[in-house]
């Protein structure tokens, strides 16, 4: 097996049993075991278990931020261009429409969901701390271009109401696993759709009066 392989194999491991079990709970014994490769290669490849979680999360955070860094850039740019604010829908589209797309890319997109699941509802801090540190300047970013989008609200609504927007795009992509979501939903949400009616729903709240 080359190094390649041992790496991807520890990661993918990595990433089910962190999004599964938590961080703590996981064992480096019981990681390799499901990996199939010796347990110094963890030590090897990635020097502590805390530093595979960072490698895991960058696998699949840094390329999306990347793509959503891209869009919002795209929106504030041509808003400037035509000297003009951007409009909340145009970044919250920029933003949530390829985290939503996101679950589709193939293997690993639902445990990784998961993993970040975990970031905002785990009472340990480790998973959630790696993360801020990765999406933070994203999350900057965005709220840079609603604070140009919407000057009528306060930054300490605003930044409120961002939160609100986050949970409730998280609950939405844990949405098909969720215990309480009905078996009826539309097919239609497995697509662009969903996108759209989040973005109806959080528009609302965000756009309201003070």
């Amino acid at each position: 097996m080359s190094q390649c392989d041992t790496k991807t194999r520890i990661l993918d491991g990595a990433e089910q049993m962190f999004a599964r079990e938590g961080f703590h709970n996981t064992s480096l014994r019981a990681l390799t075991r499901l990996a199939e490769v010796n347990l110094a290669s963890v030590n090897y490849h990635f020097g502590s278990k805390k530093a595979l979680l960072k490698a895991v999360i960058e696998r699949r955070l840094l390329p999306l931020n990347a793509v959503r860094e891209e869009k919002i850039g795209t929106v504030l740019a041509l808003a400037s261009q035509n000297s003009r604010p951007p409009t909340a829908e145009a970044l919250l589209r920029a933003f949530i429409e390829p985290t939503l797309e996101f679950r589709n890319i193939g293997p690993g997109a639902q445990e990784f969901t998961f993993l970040i699941g975990r970031a905002s509802s785990d009472p340990d801090e480790t998973i959630r701390n790696c993360f801020v540190e990765l999406i933070l300047p994203l999350f900057q970013l965005l709220f840079k271009g609603l604070r140009e989008a919407l000057p009528q609200l306060s930054p300490e609504i605003l930044l409120a109401r961002l939160h609100f927007i986050l949970g409730s795009m998280n609950h939405v992509m844990c949405m098909d696993s969720h215990p309480v979501s009905p078996a009826s939903l539309p097919a239609s949400f497995k697509s662009k759709a969903l996108t759209d009616q989040l973005l109806k729903f959080v528009l609302a709240g965000l756009e309201a009066p003070e």
